[in-house]
């Protein structure tokens, strides 16, 4: 009869906590973005309309091309269309500009043949979820194309996977290294924990850039993309851990003193079981709040990584990556449309930050008892 009572308070202990959680519409908001930009990353390929390598050169700096349901005699369109797309010299400056070419339409399809990828990575396929005829005088570029006519949108989709996931990846592995640090130098204490934490501090006393040069320098420019993408998560874990040990180790310090980690010594329970049992659990609501909200600094990181040239690199893509194409103000002047992939940064990491902050009311102990 207790274990039943039992099972039912933690059951209305989350259904209060999913409740202060939904009652944030903040919070909702961000969860609901962030699930459609992780699927979106995940089918990046199946969305893309082009392999986001594919250079497309009659089409360098291409601006956005907009989508059209009524034509220019004024026809409605069931199904959208973009129009032809052709270079003119202007009469003024003599340079070559691209013109909307009317007499043109090509309808966007579901479905359609394009280049061939790797779905998920289990088979080949060259379906793409939308697109228009290959052979067209023209390109659906949603959000333009570089300077090499590589369709932007299709290379900020799959720039995704690596700036979305580097943050889940970072984290996953800087927490553990920081929670198991952590709770150990509080634990044991004594010389073990003086010798963490001068280590430590001079871990948090180098300055961030030229430690993320000096480490980025080992990582081979031969090495394959994915090794590469591997060695900077690697990278921003070996820096992100020391904050919340110590952290960590304040609430170790903290909990251990209890009469519950006293009574779990005085039953003959070792100090690894203590910590696992006891210590972690105690601690477990304030780690999921803070690698929330510490995923937006991962992906910050790795964006400015790459931005100044120390991360990511060709032919693999993210949004810092693709945000130096517009580190010049003369860029920015005349290809505007480089700024977009840098909305997506700015649209993730608050959509993570209204999470975190959502989910820290909801794990907020006291919450209940202020209502």
């Amino acid at each position: 009869m207790k274990k039943d009572t039992e099972i039912k308070k933690e059951e209305t202990d989350f259904q209060r906590m999913w409740k202060v959680l939904t009652k944030n519409p903040f919070g909702v908001a961000g969860m609901v973005i962030l699930i459609i930009m992780y699927l979106m990353t995940l089918f990046a390929q199946f969305i893309s309309p082009y392999n986001f390598t594919d250079l497309h050169s009659k089409y360098t700096y291409l601006p956005p091309t907009p989508i059209h349901w009524i034509d220019s005699e004024g026809h409605f369109h069931i199904i959208p269309f973009v129009y032809g797309i052709k270079e003119e010299r202007n009469p003024v400056t003599y340079a070559m500009e691209y013109v909307v070419d009317k007499q043109e339409i090509y309808p966007i399809h579901l479905f359609v043949q394009g280049e061939s990828y790797s779905f998920l990575g289990l088979f080949k396929t060259n379906v793409h979820l939308f697109g228009i005829n290959r052979d067209a005088h023209g390109m659906l570029a949603l959000f333009g194309t570089d300077q090499y006519g590589r369709d932007l949108f299709s290379r900020t989709i799959v720039g995704g996977q690596v700036s979305m996931t580097v943050g889940l990846l970072g984290i996953a592995i800087s927490f553990a290294i920081g929670i198991v640090i952590g709770s150990l130098s509080g634990f044991i204490g004594g010389t073990f924990d003086l010798i963490i934490q001068r280590l430590i501090e001079v871990l948090m006393s180098f300055p961030t850039l030229p430690l993320w040069l000096a480490l980025s320098m080992i990582i081979p420019p031969s090495w394959p993309s994915t090794w590469v993408y591997f060695g900077i998560v690697t990278v921003l874990s070996v820096l992100g851990w020391t904050g919340l040990a110590r952290v960590i180790r304040g609430m170790t310090l903290s909990i251990k003193e209890k009469d519950f980690i006293s009574a779990a010594k005085l039953a003959g329970q070792t100090k690894l079981k203590i910590i696992i049992h006891h210590i972690l659990p105690n601690i477990m609501s304030y780690v999921i709040v803070v690698a929330t909200l510490s995923i937006p600094g991962m992906i910050l990181a790795e964006s400015a990584m790459s931005f100044l040239g120390l991360g990511i690199k060709e032919p693999m893509t993210s949004w810092g990556l693709l945000l130096s194409s517009a580190e010049s103000l003369e860029s920015i002047e005349l290809h505007p449309w480089f700024l977009i992939p840098g909305i997506f940064i700015i649209v993730a990491v608050l959509s993570f930050v209204f999470v975190g902050d959502a989910l820290r009311d909801a794990f907020d102990p006291y919450q209940y008892e202020r209502k």
